[in-house]
């Protein structure tokens, strides 16, 4: 029972949705083996889950006051919050051990992103470029599969590719995060948090979440240079903001779902590329 509301604590199926960009990463820089792939994943697992417990324990005043979110666990007292720290410090542990074991680059520069997951939960309630520190925290993904790969952060000469794919990561995760701040415009502008929806107002808002995808879709072509995998994602962000548009009580489809199947679908494309330059 416990498990179940720790898994459900850090939302694991939120690593599974992020995950593949890692694994992106790896591939489009050209190698990726079993040992590399298990140590790729404990160390995007820890990350993930101590950035989801540090959100949630950050968060929990803010949480326990938003009707949307007073269920969480840490504010429905499902947890305690000596157990919130236990998990984080737990997948810390996890996340640092691996980066080690990867190589020298990747142990150089693990403490960025715990850093940048751990500043993140306090920007909204600073400036609404807390949507792009959200997607900043996931556009690192792929340039840690790179890194793990390399052992290097030559992005511009050797990983062009990856780099234009991560920006484009950062630009979609914002986007689609902007749309899902819709549901707490009024309780934001309440609390003095700052969204783009509760800055600006929802008509703005909906036009810079679809700017971003827009640029999102332009960059995942030129960084994958396949026309066909950027029509099929494109259909994908029409049918996210037809949902936004037309069909709100579907919100929580299109953030997770539509957008899984948009990460399921880069993934499928390098790795079947991935396997077919192998063959060759």
């Amino acid at each position: 029972m416990k498990l179940r509301l720790y898994l459900d604590f850090i939302k694991i199926e939120h690593t599974l949705f992020a995950l593949p960009f890692a694994y992106v990463g790896a591939l489009l820089a050209g190698y990726l083996d079993f040992k590399l792939a298990f140590l790729i994943l404990l160390a995007f697992t820890g990350l993930r889950t101590a950035a989801m417990s540090l959100n949630r324990i950050i968060d929990r005043e803010i949480d326990a006051k938003n009707p949307r979110t007073a269920k969480r666990h840490l504010p429905a007292g499902l947890i305690s919050l000596n157990e919130a720290y236990a998990i984080t410090f737990v997948a810390l542990v996890v996340y640092f051990t691996s980066a080690v074991l990867i190589n020298k680059t990747c142990a150089l520069l693990s403490p960025i992103p715990p850093l940048i997951a751990y500043v993140y939960p306090y920007i909204k309630r600073y400036s609404c470029i807390c949507h792009y520190f959200l997607g900043l925290n996931l556009a690192l993904a792929p340039l840690g599969g790179f890194v793990a790969v390399t052992d290097s952060i030559d992005f511009l000469n050797k990983g062009y590719n990856v780099f234009l794919l991560s920006l484009g990561v950062l630009l979609w995760v914002a986007g689609f995060d902007i749309i899902y701040s819709l549901q707490d415009l009024e309780f934001d502008r309440k609390e003095g948090l700052h969204s783009l929806p509760a800055h600006f107002g929802e008509r703005f808002a909906t036009f810079v979440a679809l700017a971003n995808h827009l640029l999102f879709l332009a960059l995942v072509y030129f960084a994958l240079e396949y026309l066909i995998v950027a029509a099929f994602l494109a259909i994908l962000i029409s049918a996210e903001h037809y949902i936004v548009h037309f069909r709100r009580e579907k919100l929580d489809y299109a953030f997770f779902h539509l957008n899984a199947l948009i990460s399921a679908t880069i993934f499928g494309y390098v790795f079947f590329r991935y396997i077919l330059a192998s063959a060759l």
